[in-house]
């Protein structure tokens, strides 16, 4: 019963942070066992881009443990820039705003922002590979918005700025990172 019970709150909370619900966002810190759920969905998106990026390394026929290696840094390039980009969006909002929630709200919610990265393998699907990374990334940002916004208790506008600056400056980082390890697969 309670297997049950946590797989339909699993599938509740995805639900909720795929349709963006803002009440969710809001009080995403105070569900049991919220925490576990945003890392794990960190870590299956993480898991999912290191995937779609060793499915790409294998064009370019790279040794076992090359490709190991790929799928290791390509994952863990997106864990650590989850972990970053909240921490850099948490420290930046203590400095413009002397009333700042705790990190673990702020790192829950976007967590779950999250969850459209877990449709990342999607990517290596040839011709639509470009359209579903783009709708992927913009679906993760309004999501990143919404808990930036609910995280921090900050305005609309002031969460756009935080949020689309470091998600940017995470992307590029993933991209190139990725490309770097293509490169060296080559």
């Amino acid at each position: 019963m309670g297997q049950r019970q946590t797989s339909r709150g699993l599938r509740r909370v995805l639900a909720d942070a795929l349709t963006l619900n803002q009440d969710f966002y809001e009080h995403s810190h105070r569900y049991l066992k919220a925490a576990r759920f945003a890392q794990g969905i960190v870590g299956l998106a993480a898991l999912s881009h290191g995937l779609g990026s060793g499915l790409i390394l294998l064009l370019y026929r790279p040794s076992l443990p090359q490709l190991v290696a790929g799928v290791l840094i390509n994952s863990l390039t997106v864990l650590a820039g989850y972990y970053f980009w909240t921490y850099a969006l948490w420290k930046i909002n203590t400095y413009l705003a002397p009333t700042t929630p705790p990190y673990r709200e702020l790192s829950i919610a976007v967590g779950f922002a999250y969850t459209p990265q877990v449709l990342n393998l999607l990517t290596v699907i040839p011709l639509l590979g470009r359209p579903i990374t783009l709708a992927l990334a913009g679906w993760t940002l309004l999501g990143a918005i919404a808990a930036v916004r609910a995280g921090l208790n900050i305005g609309l506008v002031k969460a756009a700025l935080l949020a689309g600056t470091g998600f940017t400056l995470v992307q590029v980082g993933i991209g190139l990172v990725q490309a770097g390890v293509q490169n060296w697969v080559a």
